[in-house]
């Protein structure tokens, strides 16, 4: 492994590394620009599409799906490389920088509403997301790598996650509250077509901050744990392969990250069209969608303390049993009832923002995990699986969304919807993410890598590198 010819303590020199607040948050702020470039795509894409753009739900949802079938194909290759190659400005972090332009346009023109006719508005609605898709996994993967090229040290790799999924949070009050404010401000509304240009707008703005964030994240963070020049030339594509059958961990993340984010991307796109059409309140939107973020601001500085107290299963079971009876309160609640509804949002927000932010820490264990097994650091070969899994889970949250749309009658010409669509917008809302929770709260029971023994395999790797 790779260590840095500045004078470290014995500690440091087995790659425990104490990172600055300055570059806790400059890795952080990474993920706050990905959050303001791609999740504003996935929050809002399918509604746009479906009112402001003018597509049928059942085409977006395909257009959905059939991204992850490339991404299947593309994200390992991405990963492999990234392995494999170091560019000039660093093993990860130079990915960000060379990226980031090209990432923040292709957000901006999946928001443009071409006047190509029907279905050439349809071939260039597949060509920007696809391209957008393709480029995201260019800056998501490296990224992802980056935390685990920053330390091993467990402690500090919670406190990195923590500082990073606050600043997400912090992007998604951007995103969730925001960007609806924005539009509404400008167009008076965020449903129709002629608001288009508000859109337009509002994405160009989130755009260049986030593409300022990315660059500030580059300038400021530092890889010290990377392989070695000849390490990096015995990955082999097939390390891919070889992972996913070896790394039980590996397996069991990534089945956590399709069920997590499949649960926050199916509760986002539901989101507005439950407040827009169940309440028949467009403009409590915002509000009713930041508290998907709020209570993680408040939360998850505590994350590091109370993984300690409650271990990490401890703490994920508490936040999935949370979580469910908040998404329970949501179904079972009459739409009339506001403040209730809120306050079950709140709940649900509360257990599922923890969630949502302790897993990404999982990652690092399962890349050392794998080190361990094999004497290779495959740190974007690991991310590139699990940024194929992050990435199938989102795209249900259009997928789905789009088919339960079509299928229970969501005609988006009409201001009031029947009964069967504001039922099935309530299962998008609720009764399908309580499902899932169960489901993951299963998956969360098979993880077995303990902290102790991430420890041991450390030591024992630091050890194998110095002979």
């Amino acid at each position: 492994m790779k260590q840095t010819s500045q004078t470290i303590s014995p500690v440091e020199a087995k790659g425990f590394y104490k990172l600055s607040w300055l570059e806790r948050i400059a890795f952080g702020s990474g993920d706050l620009a990905q959050n303001l470039i791609y999740q504003t795509v996935t929050t809002y894409l399918l509604f746009f599409y479906t009112n402001v753009y003018g597509l049928n739900p059942a085409i977006a949802a395909t257009m959905f799906l059939g991204v992850r079938i490339i991404d299947a194909i593309w994200d390992p290759i991405v990963g492999a490389l990234i392995d494999k190659n170091t560019t000039r400005f660093g093993k990860y972090r130079g990915w960000m920088l060379i990226m980031a332009a090209p990432l923040t346009v292709l957000m901006i023109a999946c928001f443009i509403v071409p006047d190509f006719g029907e279905t050439g508005k349809v071939i260039y609605a597949c060509v920007t997301y696809v391209l957008l898709s393709v480029i995201y996994t260019t800056v998501n993967v490296p990224y992802g790598a980056l935390n685990a090229a920053l330390t091993r040290d467990q402690h500090e790799v919670t406190v990195l996650t923590t500082t990073r999924m606050w600043l997400v949070n912090v992007a998604q009050v951007a995103i969730t509250y925001g960007l609806p404010s924005i539009v509404i401000l400008m167009a008076g509304t965020m449903k129709s077509p002629e608001s288009s240009n508000a859109w337009l707008i509002a994405i160009v703005i989130y755009g260049i901050i986030g593409f300022g964030a990315l660059m500030f994240s580059f300038a400021k963070t530092k890889e010290r744990v990377v392989m070695s020049k000849e390490d990096q030339k015995k990955v082999k594509f097939s390390d891919l392969f070889t992972e996913v059958v070896r790394n039980r961990p590996l397996r069991i993340i990534s089945f956590m990250f399709i069920t997590a984010f499949a649960i926050m991307a199916i509760t986002n796109s539901a989101g507005t069209y439950f407040v827009t059409y169940n309440l028949g309140r467009e403009d409590l939107v915002g509000a009713f969608m930041v508290i998907s973020a709020l209570p993680a601001l408040v939360i998850l500085p505590f994350m590091p303390l109370l993984r300690r107290k409650l271990g990490k299963k401890g703490l994920l079971y508490l936040s999935l049993a949370i979580s469910f009876i908040g998404f329970a309160g949501l179904f079972l609640i009459p739409a009339n009832n506001i403040v209730a509804i809120f306050g079950f949002q709140f709940i649900r927000s509360i257990g599922f923002g923890v969630v949502g932010a302790f897993i990404w820490s999982l990652i690092p264990e399962a890349i050392t995990y794998g080190e361990w097994q094999s004497g290779k650091r495959i740190s974007g070969i690991a991310n590139a699986l699990i940024g194929f899994f992050f990435k199938f889970g989102l795209a249900l949250g259009g997928f789905v969304p789009g088919i339960v749309l079509s299928i229970t009658g969501f005609n988006a010409d009409i201001p009031v919807q029947d009964t069967s669509a504001l039922f099935g917008i309530k299962l998008l809302l609720a009764a399908l993410p309580a499902i899932l929770v169960v489901v993951l709260a299963l998956v969360v029971w098979r993880y077995n890598l303990t902290d102790n023994q991430l420890i041991e395999y450390s030591k024992e790797i630091e050890n194998r590198n110095k002979n």
